[in-house]
């Protein structure tokens, strides 16, 4: 007995409770990771901001003004300064996590195909929902606005302004976040089924339905001119997005689509984009007949035909993007 009282007892060494607090099995959890990355983008901003009131590239009453009208120097202006934001914090948040920076949509592979054939198909689509409203009479065209060296001008404007505000929308919505929070989601999907063999798949969709609809739409809401219809198309937008994000985890098809498809809209067809008209467009359009038809003040995205427009490039993204 007394042999036996003489032997050490065995103990479960403490589990590292701070360090589990702040690390998982795929390194820093994706909590901390989303609030650095939110405070690393603040502060970018926050100074970009700053530096532009000292450098006079926008007037401090800029954000207040109410029009609906964008011009292209502020539009890059603010697009490239989010965008530059965005790209920053995600890659020191490449560093801190030790992942390759185009983990998060911005692959190095396949970018100028995915690009380009997202350019092509963004024109079309806007081309064939411009094409539904003429067929219904509910927009007429009444010349140029714009002539000679202007028009060219103002075309190579608009199309580096829709690039950028395809960049900042797809990284910001689609990018890193959707990235993170769906690593965070498929941890706590893979804690509660060790067996689940849709972690990945659910983490995605719980991702994708808070950027890419919920975020995505509440960023368009206060658009001057923009109606309920409107709204909806941009949530259907955002999915459609995301789709292509999944069949091919890259943002570059998505990114295109997007440029294309509001150049064509602001630029090329001379119509509100979301609410806002653009300064420097080539057609002269007008909304004609019911509001419901045409889109009235929110342009061709708040008419009925989007809808049907939408779910015809989610089947073109099925059919055409191999999943990868």
């Amino acid at each position: 007995m007394e042999a036996q009282l003489d032997q050490p007892i065995l103990s479960t060494p403490p589990r590292p409770t701070l360090r589990r607090l702040f690390l998982g099995d795929d390194g820093l959890r994706a909590g901390w990771s989303v609030l650095l990355f939110l405070i690393m983008f603040g502060v970018l901003i926050a100074g970009a901001h700053s530096a532009m009131l000292r450098l006079h590239l926008i007037h401090p009453t800029a954000a207040k003004a109410a029009t609906a009208e964008m011009t292209p120097r502020a539009a890059v202006i603010g697009e490239a300064a989010g965008f530059s934001a965005l790209a920053i914090a995600a890659f020191f948040m490449s560093l801190i996590e030790r992942r390759p920076f185009a983990r998060y949509g911005l692959t190095a592979t396949r970018t100028l195909p995915d690009f380009a054939i997202g350019l092509l198909w963004g024109i079309t689509m806007l081309s064939i929902l411009i094409g539904c409203l003429l067929a219904t009479h509910t927009i007429a065209f009444s010349g140029l606005a714009l002539h000679g060296p202007l028009a060219f001008t103002y075309a190579v404007k608009w199309a580096l302004v829709f690039l950028l505000v395809g960049l900042f929308e797809e990284f910001l919505f689609r990018g890193y976040l959707q990235y993170t929070v769906s690593r965070g989601v498929a941890g706590i999907t893979r804690a509660m089924d060790t067996h689940n063999r849709h972690a990945h798949l659910i983490s995605f969709l719980v991702a994708a339905f808070i950027f890419s609809i919920v975020f995505f739409t509440l960023a368009h809401i206060g658009n001057h001119g923009e109606t309920f219809e409107g709204i909806f198309a941009v949530a259907l937008a955002g999915a459609v997005f995301a789709f292509s994000l999944w069949r091919t985890g890259s943002l570059w098809w998505a990114i295109g689509f997007h440029t294309s498809w509001d150049w064509a809209q602001s630029y090329l067809y001379g119509t509100p984009d979301s609410g806002n008209l653009a300064v420097g467009h080539l057609l002269i359009s007008h909304p004609q007949g019911s509001a419901f038809l045409s889109g009235g003040s929110a342009g061709p995205e708040g008419s009925i035909f989007v809808i049907p427009t939408l779910l015809l490039t989610a089947a073109i993204i099925h059919f055409t993007l191999p999943r990868r």
